[in-house]
């Protein structure tokens, strides 16, 4: 497949659109090594043919052939509220989001064939009115658009249209834009403007429509997504067995003070509410996000950036309700935040938004796969205890798939375009936002701009930028120094301070070189987290951090027989880097001091305020090894936590 010349990315504003920053072109960065071009590497070989043969074996693939027209019966691995699941088809699509942006980045006559399997049956099974929903078709053919509470026939929509963006842009290949465009103006002539007051339980569509807005400049999608984002809050899904804050209902978009809710779907209701802004320029629309974001972030996030407390309703708990053993963290929850967060910074340029990326990125997102890229987390709990209540085997592992698969598939889409997050332009010039091995090209106002990063982040803190070209007049580099960092330094070309170092990074206004280059050095000293004294489940513990990674300590790095409960760190411990190649390549684990008091399982779980020290057990004092959160579960079955007690703390 031939694909097209500067190939856009998954965000792409109009020219009119009210932004502070701009995505590059997608072909415009290119990851050349090091820790990123591994995980990308693992993705295209591994965890991508693994999902297409998963969809396979789980009837995904079956089902649309059924609406296509083949006999057989409705396949599904599980069930919700007593029937199979209804948004299968979103699966088909999210794996597709991730085939094309792939092929757009290299050919692979294998996964361009496996696609034309899935793009055919999509084709086939749509119907000539433009509808297209397998379970529907197949299980309720007259219910087309009636249970738009747990039907997520928009939901499927919205993601079959993503998948066909991808395919357009990066490929050039209309025959999903096609299918994508078909059911836009199926469900706009139902729900639209002019249709039925409705909208869908799973929030989705939304930035789809603004998407194909942007890709086919046909305006009816932008007004249907500005509509859709007007009804909620007004009642229309009822309260249902969750309340109406379940999905965003209880109150207007603009009005909303909070999150609240089953955490996907708010923040992809918030991605579509800043998509809209941001092309109808919307300055109370984009302020109410940004401000539901910036309450988020202090309130509400896992120090992993991953998102949603409770298991119940895959919800948002109180403020500072962040369980660590309890954790929902719901893997799809820390992808929407990324998309949330980069169309956020696209259009405000608040740096913070950046630094959310990263986090959850790194903390978040990949220990949700398997070292293998072949299994995968649903839920990501900070805290797993040596002796958990009986379960099933295996429960607790990651899982080759699942019943609802939303996780595996969006895993996929989210690596396969990770490329396209890593810069941004302005204006004045280019802003790197994340750190990778990577080249990157990129259109001043006065010429092509072309640079090479090289480094060894997360594991070391120098990030070293090369200028390949550059036009002859003055440009702006802004490097982000991440909130992390204690220190940051820069070394610019010829010496002396840069024009505006500070917390929304360090930048330089120069008539730029070949040969020129740019040594940004981060402070990877080890840190001690405590958490905010209003998180109950956790006061009296500390966490372990070194540059952007969060740390765990598992069961297979302590001495023989020993448990995780029985540790506890010094207030003053100093963690020291202890080199982890077995892990990762490149890997830095820590090493720290812990006491270690025997525990007995069978004594009274309470003691007094001032209790007799000559009754405990006798205190050991041992070196124990944290990894990169990232890398745990990948050595069996064992206990994990990020949250260690302090002594005289908190277990």
């Amino acid at each position: 497949m031939a694909r097209p010349v500067r190939w856009a990315g998954s965000v792409l504003p109009t020219d009119a659109a009210a932004v502070a920053l701009r995505p590059l072109r997608a072909e415009d960065v290119s990851i050349t090594g090091g820790f990123w071009a591994e995980r990308l590497r693992v993705n295209r070989e591994h965890t991508i043919p693994h999902g297409f043969d998963q969809l396979d074996r789980a009837g995904n693939l079956h089902d649309l052939r059924l609406a296509a027209g083949a006999t057989g019966s409705y396949r599904a691995l599980g069930l919700m509220f007593g029937a199979p699941f209804p948004f299968l088809d979103s699966d088909v699509y999210k794996w597709l989001e991730a085939a094309g942006w792939e092929l757009g980045r290299e050919g692979s006559a294998e996964l361009e064939r496996q696609a034309d399997i899935a793009i055919d049956l999509i084709a086939r099974a749509q119907r000539p009115d433009g509808y297209l929903n397998s379970f529907v078709q197949v299980l309720a053919p007259a219910q087309a658009y009636v249970d738009l509470r747990w039907g997520h026939e928009l939901y499927c929509i919205g993601h079959l249209i993503q998948a066909a963006i991808a395919w357009k842009r990066a490929l050039g290949d209309d025959r999903l834009l096609e299918v994508a465009v078909r059911a836009a103006e199926s469900l706009e002539r139902a729900l639209g403007p002019e249709g039925r007051n409705a909208i869908d339980g799973h929030p989705e569509i939304e930035m789809a429509l603004v998407e194909l807005y942007r890709t086919t400049g046909d305006r009816r999608h932008l007004e249907t997504a500005a509509v859709f984002l007007e009804r909620r809050g007004h009642g229309l899904l009822g309260s249902d067995r969750f309340g109406a804050a379940y999905w965003q209902d209880h109150a207007t978009v603009r009005a909303a003070p909070t999150v609240a809710g089953h955490a996907v779907r708010q923040l992809y209701l918030d991605c579509g509410a800043i998509d809209v802004a941001t092309e109808l320029g919307d300055t109370e629309l984009l302020e109410a996000v940004h401000r539901r974001w910036r309450n988020m972030v202090a309130t509400r996030t896992y120090l992993t950036g991953g998102l949603g407390s409770r298991h119940r309703d895959e919800s948002f708990g109180d403020p500072y309700e962040l369980p660590p053993d309890q954790a929902y963290a719901e893997s799809c929850a820390a992808i929407a935040s990324v998309m949330l967060a980069w169309r956020l910074l696209l259009a405000t340029g608040d740096p913070s938004c950046a630094d959310v990326i990263e986090r959850t990125m790194l903390n978040g997102i990949l220990p949700a796969i398997g070292r293998t890229g072949t299994s995968f987390f649903y839920v990501n709990p900070l805290q797993r205890r040596t002796v958990p209540a009986a379960a099933d085997a295996g429960a607790g592992e990651r899982q080759a798939w699942y019943p609802c698969a939303c996780c595996p598939p969006n895993l996929m889409r989210t690596l396969s375009s990770w490329e396209q997050l890593l810069a941004t332009t302005d204006a004045r010039g280019i802003q790197i936002q994340q750190y990778a091995e990577a080249d990157v090209r990129a259109d001043v106002p006065w010429g092509e701009v072309r640079l090479a990063m090289t480094t060894g982040y997360p594991w070391t803190g120098r990030v070293t930028i090369d200028i390949v070209a550059a036009p002859t007049e003055p440009w702006t580099l802004t490097l982000r120094r991440p909130a992390w960092a204690r220190e940051a330094e820069v070394a610019w070309p010829g010496g002396g301070p840069g024009d505006g170092p500070g917390r929304d990074g360090s930048s330089r206004t120069s008539i730029w070189r070949p040969g020129d280059c740019v040594v940004l050095e981060l402070d990877m000293e080890p840190r001690i987290i405590l958490p905010d004294a209003r998180i109950d489940a956790i006061r009296g513990c500390v966490a372990l951090e070194r540059g952007p990674l969060v740390y765990c300590v598992e069961t297979a790095d302590l001495p023989p027989g020993a448990m995780l409960e029985e540790f506890r760190l010094e207030p003053a411990v100093v963690p020291v880097p202890d080199p982890r190649p077995e892990l990762l390549d490149g890997a830095v684990g820590l090493s720290v001091s812990a006491t270690r008091r025997p525990l007995d399982d069978h004594a009274w779980p309470y003691e007094e305020t001032s209790p007799d020290l000559s009754l405990q057990s006798p205190v050991e004092t041992e070196e124990i090894r944290a990894i990169p959160y990232l890398a745990w579960a990948n050595r069996g079955p064992g206990a994990m936590r990020v949250w260690i007690p302090r002594d005289g703390g908190a277990v």
